[in-house]
């Protein structure tokens, strides 16, 4: 489905991404880990039109879609879940939700528009209860639930997720990554940034280390997870001194 070559990227002459080769296959979900700095926010960002791509290209269903503008790779089908939530604190629920489908047109599909919209609050019944509570108000598990559900609005078929478990208790974590696979299984294909190494490929099918801008290991979510490693860089002591959250500084 996403298939990427050779991508690099730069801010200012600080080269970020380096030759980074990926394949993210439909119906899958495909996990990069790494810690701080390693470039994994900027490649989410590269694939939604963000950051500028200077050498390589990032191909959608078999389309070039490198330097687009982000708003024609929404309406192509891939939304993006950004890294800390922001949603817009002073607008109700609903409305941060409905802005997920501004490229939709209510007059064309507003039944389309109002079926995702019940179907997230399937998903998420805690935002059917707050629809009119301003989304500043909702603690950090909601207010990542209303991130991910804004960009189902979208109606995507790839979506990508930049750290949802970042800054969340470990319950609601748990509750999050069970919604995600719920939405794995109803045919949403995955593409997962995270820093927790454990419950990003135990939900995986397979997974990338990123470190210093560039690709450094893949494999089987399952045999990442068990080379030492990847025990011993995420997993173990040495884990906690990686640093927390992904701003990628290089």
């Amino acid at each position: 489905m996403l298939e990427i070559k050779g991508l690099s990227a730069f801010y200012g002459n600080i080269e970020a991404l380096r030759a980074v080769d990926l394949w993210a296959r439909a119906g899958r979900i495909t996990t990069i880990i790494g810690a701080n700095g390693a470039g994994k926010t900027t490649l989410l960002r590269a694939i939604s039109g963000l950051v500028p791509v200077r050498y390589g290209e990032i191909r959608y269903v078999g389309q070039d879609i490198t330097n687009l503008e982000p708003h024609r790779i929404v309406k192509m089908g891939i939304s993006h879940v950004p890294e800390g939530r922001q949603v817009f604190s002073d607008m109700s629920v609903e409305e941060n939700l409905m802005l997920g489908a501004y490229l939709r047109s209510r007059r064309r599909d507003g039944a389309g528009i109002k079926r995702d919209l019940e179907m997230v609050y399937g998903v998420f019944p805690v935002l059917e209860e707050r629809k009119g509570q301003a989304a500043g108000t909702l603690s950090g598990g909601e207010q990542q639930m209303l991130a991910i559900g804004r960009a189902l609005l979208s109606r995507p078929r790839l979506l990508l997720l930049d750290e949802p478990s970042m800054g969340l208790a470990p319950l609601v974590i748990k509750d999050i990554f069970s919604c995600l696979k719920r939405l794995h299984e109803e045919g949403l294909t995955l593409l997962l940034v995270e820093q927790d190494a454990q419950i990003a490929l135990s939900v995986s099918d397979y997974g990338y280390v990123m470190r210093a801008g560039k690709i450094r290991m893949e494999g089987e979510a399952r045999e990442l997870l068990g080379r030492e490693e990847i025990r011993s860089l995420y997993l173990g002591e040495e884990a906690a001194t990686e640093g927390v959250g992904d701003g990628d500084q290089v």
